[in-house]
This record gives structure tokens, sequence and C-alpha cells, in this order.
């Protein structure tokens, strides 16, 4: 059964690669796919810190536009390529979120959400503003994606760049779930005072999951750019905020496939069964509120539920027939 399993995740991703192709290949199928699996790779990087970790960062936008900007800035005014742009992209960010980490060291779960929203506003007002980051005007020209002889200039060329982008991510959060800081994470979450009393620092595991979280984020701003060519202060809006803690708890928390599965079907109403820009987000508001109120283990949760219950309801029933016979 375990060589099984394991050659099923090959399967997986190699059928994830031609999907696009499979269904017909058009233009908005590639936009759509390459879009989710980007999205999908920023959502991953916050899931450590929900899922994992038990705290609510609402500072991973910025790390996401650290991400494009940098690559933005990178690219277009000093001519460096997508490898230099990725590298420098996660440097700088762990250099911005090793300031936030050691800020917020101490801080309370709740104490903590609020500096790390104060940190996405000044990076908004920052970017509205700021002529090194092309202020309200964006930074537009960015060349298209081209590393070792392969460009991408569409979006069926860069659904691969897209794909590999999100296995690579898939691979490194399962990676960290099963090394020893994922379970000090995990014990942190669950029990502070017994990781405390077994030697594990809660502050200090919280900066190690920040630090390992954020160049997540980043790499999804890194061709997130790419992909637009032009990069503006709207990526710091609350719809990339919500966007991410969306497909964190729809799904389920801790399931490694439900965060893609989250942005996946958040993007397939928003491009398929739009009922507008502003309708679109109120709905993505809705659900997320919905979800936190009355669905706590997500859909995957509501489904467990529903199992329950229509088997508690089943049993007297077959219990009755027993005593019959």
């Amino acid at each position: 059964m375990k060589p099984l399993r394991m050659l099923s995740w090959p399967l997986m991703a190699l059928l994830l690669l031609l999907s696009p192709t499979l269904f017909g290949g058009s233009s908005a199928l590639y936009s759509v796919c390459t879009t989710i699996a980007i999205f999908a790779v920023m959502a991953y990087g916050l899931d450590l810190i929900v899922s994992d970790l038990g705290e609510v960062s609402l500072a991973h936008p910025v790390f996401f536009a650290v991400g494009a900007y940098t690559a933005a800035i990178a690219s277009t005014r000093y001519g460096l390529g997508p490898i230099e742009t990725l590298v420098l992209s996660i440097i700088v960010v762990l250099g911005v979120v090793g300031f936030i980490a050691f800020v917020t060291l101490r801080l309370h779960s709740f104490i903590f959400s609020l500096v790390t929203y104060a940190v996405t506003v000044v990076a908004m007002t920052l970017a509205s503003n700021w002529a090194f980051l092309g202020g309200s005007d964006g930074i537009p020209g960015i060349p298209a994606f081209e590393v070792f002889g392969y460009r991408a200039v569409n979006e069926a060329q860069l659904w691969p760049i897209a794909w590999g982008l999100l296995l690579v991510t898939l691979i490194l959060v399962v990676a960290f779930r099963r090394s020893k800081m994922g379970y000090a994470a995990m014990t942190v979450h669950l029990n502070p005072a017994l990781a405390r009393s077994s030697g594990i620092s809660p502050e200090r595991i919280r900066m190690q999951v920040f630090l390992a979280s954020a160049p997540i984020t980043a790499s999804a701003g890194w061709l997130y750019a790419y992909q637009r060519a032009y990069v503006s202060a709207d990526i710091l809006s609350p719809y990339f905020l919500i966007l991410m803690l969306t497909a964190v708890v729809l799904v389920g928390r801790r399931y490694i496939l439900a965060p893609l599965a989250g942005i996946a079907i958040i993007l397939f109403q928003e491009r398929f069964l739009s009922y507008g820009a502003y309708v679109d987000r109120i709905i993505l508001g809705s659900v997320l509120v919905l979800v936190l109120s009355f669905l706590p283990g997500g859909l995957v949760g509501l489904f467990r539920d529903l199992n329950r219950r229509i088997g508690r309801s089943r049993q007297p029933h077959a219990e009755s027939q027993t005593l019959k016979t």
C-alpha cells in the first residue's frame, strides 16, 4: 500500500501539470490555473502561521508585496533575471520579517495580530506614496520571465513555472510539518505550558516559523510580478489578506491540499460564476465570516459531522432490524 501511495503523488502532480491541456488548453484556462498556483503558494505561507503555530498574521500581504516589488525593481532598473530576483526577494523579505518578528516577539496573540495589521497599513501607505516604489503609478514594464533559455511570454508558457513553484512549496510544507520545528510549533499551538516545560521557547518558535513562512509568500509575489508585468500598491489591498485567510480556513486546517483547494474554489467562483468585482468581494468576506463563525473545521469538518450524523441515524434502524430477525 505504501509504494502505491508514494507513486500516487507524482501521478497527481503530473495530472495537475497536464490539466489545462486535458480540459481544452484555452488561454483563459491557463490563466486561471497559473493564478491559482501563485495564490495557493501565497496562502501556504500564511497556513504555516495559522494552522501550525495557531497565530493569525495579518502581515503576509506585505511579504507578498516584498516579493513582487523586489522582482519589479530589480528586473526593470537593474536588469536582473528571475533567478537573481528570486534570491534577492527572499533576502529582502527575511530582513523585513526578522524585524517584525523581533518587534512582536513577546506580544500575545490579539496584540500580535493588531501589530501585523498595522504593518500592512503602513506598507500600503508607503507603496502608494513613495516614488522609489512607483507611488500610485506602480512599476510597469517588467520583462517576460526568461531563465536558462526558456522564455514565458504568455500564460501557457508561465504555467509550468507556476506549477513547479507550487510543487516545491508543497514539498517544503510537508518537510516543515515533519521537522522538529514543525512538531515544536504544534506543541506551542496546542499546549504552550507543556512546550515551556519541555524546554521549547514559544517566542523563539514563533520567530522561526515566521522566518520560514515569509519566503514562501514572497516567492508567490515574485512570480505574480512576472505574470502581471506590473506591480502597484493594489497588491496590499484587503482583498489579498481576506483571500489568504479564506483559503486557509475554507476547506480545513493542516490538510496539505486545503489551501490549494480553497484558492481553486474562490477563483473558480470569481472567474466563471462572477457577479461583478464588488459582489464577489462581498461573497469572499461573507464566506470567511461564516466559516470562522459556524464551520471551525472547514468543509472537511462539515462533511465529517454530516457523515457522523448519518451514521448515528442509521444505527438505531440497523439495531431494530437485527431485533426483528
